[in-house]
């Protein structure tokens, strides 16, 4: 019985081992089959990416200088009595438009109007005096001629006579002068303007004189001044760009253009016609001055504004949009891609915005710049290009 177990036993040992040799020797017949199936099979390369591109584009461009000032009016007049007296009545509403020569104030006419008369009184008795002496002085040279009187009372009653005319002269003028202030009690708007409200309420006491009060401003409105000041360096710098011209201001030649505080464009055109003769020596700035039509009153005097002014014009100017553009610390640039499909940085200089797009130098016209997937390139990957102005992607040959 024990011989038939140590038997058995024997054989199940046997068994186990010649199955384990058996697979062993299968499993490294499969793994050698699949390792040479495995070392004969090509390498697949994932696909390149694709980005967009945008040509480089050639444009005419200008290249600005900005200055920041403010508007003024062309014209602007404190109102003031030229006589004294009452304030009788104020004709105009506050901040209202107002032309040339509307009645504004009045004031209490009849002391001038009494003025008026005394002065015309006292030419009637200047005149009535002058007719005496005239009559005297005829009568005098016909008795000097006849020898009953001598030459000292000939040469008394023409000199009456040249007095009596002198009083009438200044009889005349004394109306005239009375006539000037009766006048001058109603006082008309000098320009035509936006009119403030009035400083001196009705039935005031005004005075006249250049350090009385004023009775209220006009400011023109149409056209309007921007005046504003360059420094300098860029009067300097302006003038080596622009030698045949200069900064000629008071010919008008040179357009501008304007923003408002808050504005996304320079929507207001004019051109300079003023600027100073001498720089400000304790600023070292030039003032100069603009001048714009103002129709519709939307610029007020006061307001401050954003001037920008042609310096140089390119045009074969390469301008890109903004963002295909990258920083690098202080070094912009651009990723390039050239015919292989091939990625390589470009440094470049920025200049003024023109229409979305921002002028640049170091492109040449026509030139593929990323402006789309910019994170999945780097100098000398391979992409794929999708023009950013289509839908098709354009596949780049890989080498």
């Amino acid at each position: 019985m024990a011989y038939k177990e140590y038997l058995f036993s024997g054989i199940a040992v046997g068994a186990v081992v010649a199955g384990g040799l058996w697979y062993a020797a299968n499993t490294m017949q499969i793994s050698s089959f699949v390792g040479t199936a495995e070392a004969s099979a090509p390498a697949v390369s994932p696909p390149a990416p694709t980005v967009e591109v945008f040509p480089a584009e050639v444009r005419e461009i200008t290249d600005w200088d900005e200055f920041t000032g403010r508007f003024e009016a062309v014209d602007e007049v404190l109102i003031q009595a030229r006589v004294s007296g009452h304030l009788d009545k104020v004709h105009f509403a506050s901040g209202q438009i107002v032309n040339e020569g509307d009645l504004l104030f009045s004031i209490d006419p009849r002391p001038y109007q009494a003025l008026l008369s005394e002065s015309e009184a006292h030419l009637a008795e200047a005149q009535a005096a002058a007719k005496l002496s005239q009559s005297e002085l005829e009568r005098a040279e016909l008795l000097h001629e006849q020898g009953h009187i001598s030459q000292s009372i000939l040469d008394t009653r023409r000199q009456n006579a040249a007095i009596a005319e002198a009083s009438i002269a200044s009889a005349k003028a004394a109306i005239e002068r009375a006539r000037l202030d009766l006048e001058f009690t109603q006082i008309h708007a000098p320009v035509t303007g936006r009119i403030s409200d009035d400083f001196i309420n009705e039935g005031n006491l005004v005075s006249a004189g250049s350090g009385s009060a004023a009775l209220t401003s006009i400011v023109s409105i149409n056209p309007i001044h921007f005046v504003f000041d360059v420094t300098e360096q860029q009067y300097l710098e302006y003038m080596r760009l622009n030698k045949d011209i200069g900064f000629r201001g008071i010919a008008g030649d040179l357009p501008v253009e304007i923003k408002l505080t808050g504005g996304a464009d320079f929507e207001h055109s004019g051109q300079i016609d003023f600027v100073d003769n001498r720089l400000d020596a304790g600023t070292g700035t030039l003032r100069g001055q603009a001048v714009l039509e103002n129709k519709n009153g939307l610029l007020v005097p006061g307001m401050f504004g954003r001037m920008r002014l042609a310096a140089e014009t390119d045009a074969n100017g390469i301008v890109i949009p903004e963002k295909a553009i990258n920083s690098d610390q202080a070094t912009k640039f651009v990723w390039v891609v050239n015919a292989n499909g091939t990625i390589t940085r470009r440094d470049v200089v920025l200049h003024d915005r023109h229409d979305g797009l921002r002028a640049v130098e170091g492109l040449e016209a026509g030139e593929q710049v990323v402006v789309s997937g910019l994170h999945m390139v780097a100098a000398g990957a391979k992409v794929q290009v999708r023009n950013s102005s289509d839908t098709e992607t354009t596949e780049v040959a890989l080498r």
